[in-house]
């Protein structure tokens, strides 16, 4: 942590609206996830991974419906992760981890999770690398419990409605962009960047991710389906969708 003080309510808020302008329905996929996981609780309390979690926007709203709950945020972004941390404020356990390897999971305070929930965070990874750690999420879980991954997951059977809808989406974001009522990705880390307290830390982002972020891979729905049930999940399942969005959803 910097010695600059971090006004985390304020950066919380400025990732949540420059994210909502990309996803004007991320609150209605965040619901979703946190249904199914709603769905599988035991008796006690609910314990959650919150998958590439970044600032904690799933595990805020988690702990919003059940304050008991034990919540594990795994990241590796490390301007996300310090915003999560200061967010969350000792009420989850926040796990610095790759994804990209599979010994991930050590870095986890316990398996036997209820759910496992991520949010447009996985298209990051490769093919091979993401039906690999659909396995590794499996083993992760209870029996019983759920995975839920909400990612761009486009419809082969409506390729050109999904596209129009992709296109009209990608308009009204530039519109709202260039009218200032929202940040781009590029201007948010800009921001960051200039920040007293998170500016060193998005020079260590810069090391972490040398050569950025790999290109985003957004395979059909289908597809994830088909790794999922490969993965050994018992039950698979679209259980939502907007557009070119899709939330996956498969039971340990």
């Amino acid at each position: 942590m910097t010695p600059y003080q971090l006004d985390v309510r304020a950066w919380q808020e400025s990732w949540d609206r420059q994210q909502e302008a990309y996803l004007p329905d991320r609150e209605h996929r965040f619901a979703a996830l946190l249904d199914a996981a709603d769905a599988v609780a035991g008796d006690g309390p609910l314990r959650l991974l919150d998958l590439a979690g970044g600032t904690g926007s799933i595990s805020l709203r988690a702990l919003a419906r059940h304050p008991d709950a034990q919540v594990t945020l795994v990241d590796l972004d490390p301007v996300l992760l310090t915003i999560a941390e200061a967010s969350l404020a000792g009420r989850a356990t926040v796990v610095t981890a790759d994804l990209n390897h599979p010994d991930w999971t050590a870095a986890l305070p316990h398996h036997g999770y209820d759910a496992v929930l991520t949010a447009t965070a996985l298209h990051w990874l490769d093919g091979p690398r993401l039906a690999t750690l659909y396995g590794e999420i499996r083993a992760a879980l209870r029996p019983g419990g759920v995975f839920v991954n909400a990612d761009h997951m486009p419809d082969d059977a409506l390729p050109t409605l999904t596209a129009r809808l992709a296109d009209r989406a990608r308009q009204r974001r530039t519109a709202r962009h260039a009218a200032g009522a929202a940040q781009s990705w590029s201007g948010w880390w800009e921001q960051a960047a200039e920040d007293p307290a998170l500016g060193p830390l998005v020079e260590k982002r810069r090391q972490v991710y040398p050569t950025g972020h790999s290109p985003e891979w957004n395979p059909p729905v289908d597809w994830h389906l088909a790794a999922l049930r490969a993965a050994g999940f018992s039950e698979v399942g679209v259980l939502w969708r907007n557009g070119a969005d899709a939330a996956v959803a498969a039971l340990a």
